[in-house]
């Protein structure tokens, strides 16, 4: 019946999304899915008995962990629809985005969560690798909506190497059907069979399963060397989108990791896949680090920093103490609102300048005050300053790394402040320009302020609340969540 719900609940949203002739419409009945969805997942959270397996269905199943991601997807798809109330008009406005494209984006953003939500909520491979890759080709159609080339090409560019990728989850799929077949009597993809049976797998065949699968679902969260879509995907989307394809879906493929992982540390194979994480997340945080030193894009630099995140999520995953998975799993909360605020503050100074070079920034806090400071505490937040909650999440991530290497605690310790210099020289480069310095006293041109429209702002505020409101306390309802989630992953 859950998953009955949210079917039911996207197709009626499709339906009057269809018929809606205003704008306004089709925004309210976005905003209505979008509530739907995050009240289905409250309330079975607080009235369901764990796990939930779908009657009629060995498809579908319902956990914490994959509850956990529906309600983080349900909030950010939330926040984005009110945003977008205001910010689609000004794109229509600005002729970025055509009238005649305005229904398409809705519906395609509608289908875009319900897609989201069935992708957590499957217990089989296949299944949830067919709905990754839908969520990829609904995800791009949103970046190539607008009106240029340059969103055309990112797009291409993001399925090219999301998708292509993808082929080889197939093949390790092949490889974990043959080979649970062998162990079972017959071959199974679901994740609670395997989790289940997984001392009985073959170690070496499992890791090369693991490792054709990590290709695909690493393309998919951006991690190196399959992170190359994601800058110019990222920066080219609207703004609206571009907080759903960092807070959520790079989520996706990071889920589908922690699922393989949580079965393949059941094995033999645990060491040797645990450094295989630890490797390819030092390797990302540093590609990315490197790059945001160069960025004079404010998009760009969100944009890698997106990377370098995904990155230490694969680092406290390849730990693999239920410690160290705990942080990670409020790191994953902390990060797709942070970045969601970066972004949604970046689509305001967007309309204003027209331009996301630093260059082009001048006068932000008498001219967009709100996206302003959202961009400058979202800064500090997203860099792990105290007390917003990524820093208690890397504080503790690095604790357990210390234990388990102290040369790799050192390299990402200098690799996060050279992060934080990135984003300081940006902030310094950019938010310190007046106008007034562009010429001589008397003749420069005075910047029109940019009348936000409604709903912007609201996203902004309310995200900023609750990371500091994470930062300062941690709620007993959410510290108990997490623990359940660590405990049916087979880490406690």
């Amino acid at each position: 019946m859950i998953i009955l719900s949210y079917l039911a609940v996207g197709a009626i949203a499709l339906a009057l999304i269809t018929l809606s002739k205003s704008h306004r419409a089709m925004n309210a009945f976005f905003i209505l899915h979008t509530l739907a969805s995050l009240t289905i997942g409250v309330y079975v959270l607080l009235t369901a008995p764990f796990p939930i397996f779908e009657t009629g269905s060995e498809y579908f199943y319902v956990d914490h962990l994959s509850l956990y991601e529906v309600l983080i997807a349900a909030l950010l798809f939330f926040l984005a629809s009110v945003y977008a109330n205001g910010y689609v008009e000004s794109l229509m406005q600005a002729q970025e985005l055509h009238r005649n494209n305005l229904k398409i984006f809705y519906m395609v953003f509608s289908l875009l969560l319900t897609t989201v939500t069935l992708a957590f909520f499957s217990d089989n491979l296949a299944l949830f690798w067919i709905f990754a890759e839908l969520t990829t080709v609904f995800s791009a159609a949103l970046v190539a909506i607008l009106s240029a080339k340059e969103n055309i090409d990112a797009a291409i560019k993001y399925i090219f190497i999301a998708s292509g990728a993808m082929l080889f989850s197939f093949i390790g799929l092949i490889f974990l059907y043959t080979l649970s077949g062998e162990v079972l009597g017959s071959g199974t993809l679901n994740w609670t069979i395997l989790a289940k049976n997984a001392a009985l797998l073959s170690p070496k065949m499992l890791t090369a399963s693991f490792v054709f699968l990590f290709i695909g679902f690493a393309a998919k969260s951006g991690i190196f060397p399959f992170h190359t879509w994601l800058p110019d995907a990222h920066s080219k989307a609207p703004s609206a989108v571009s907080a759903i394809l960092s807070g959520v879906l790079l989520n996706i493929g990071m889920y589908g990791i922690l699922r393989m992982y949580a079965i393949v540390r059941q094995t033999q194979a645990e060491t040797m896949i645990s450094q295989f994480l630890l490797g390819f997340g030092l390797l990302t945080i540093t590609v990315a680090v490197l790059n945001m030193l160069l960025q004079k894009n404010l998009k760009m630099l969100i944009a890698f920093s997106s990377v370098e995140h995904m990155g230490i999520l694969l680092l406290g995953i390849g730990i693999g103490t239920p410690l160290a998975l705990f942080w990670t799993l409020f790191y994953i909360l902390a990060h797709s609102l942070t970045k969601a605020s970066l972004f949604f503050s970046a689509g305001i100074l967007h309309r204003q300048y027209e331009s996301n070079l630093i260059k082009d920034i001048k006068d932000v806090f008498s001219l967009q005050p709100v996206a302003g400071w959202g961009f400058v505490i979202g800064s500090f937040a997203i860099i792990g300053m105290p007390p917003f909650p990524i820093f208690s999440a890397k504080f503790f991530i690095l604790l357990e790394a210390f234990g388990f290497s102290k040369p790799l605690v050192f390299a990402v310790l200098l690799l996060l402040v050279i992060a934080s210099a990135a984003f300081a020289r940006f902030l310094i480069e950019a938010f310190t320009q007046s106008s007034k310095d562009a010429g001589t006293e008397g003749t420069e041109t005075p910047i029109i302020p940019y009348t936000v429209r409604g709903g912007m702002k609201f996203p902004i505020l309310s995200i900023l609340f609750m990371i500091l409101a994470l930062g300062v306390v941690f709620p007993e309802p959410l510290e108990k969540l997490l623990n359940i989630i660590v405990y049916e992953l087979g880490y406690l």
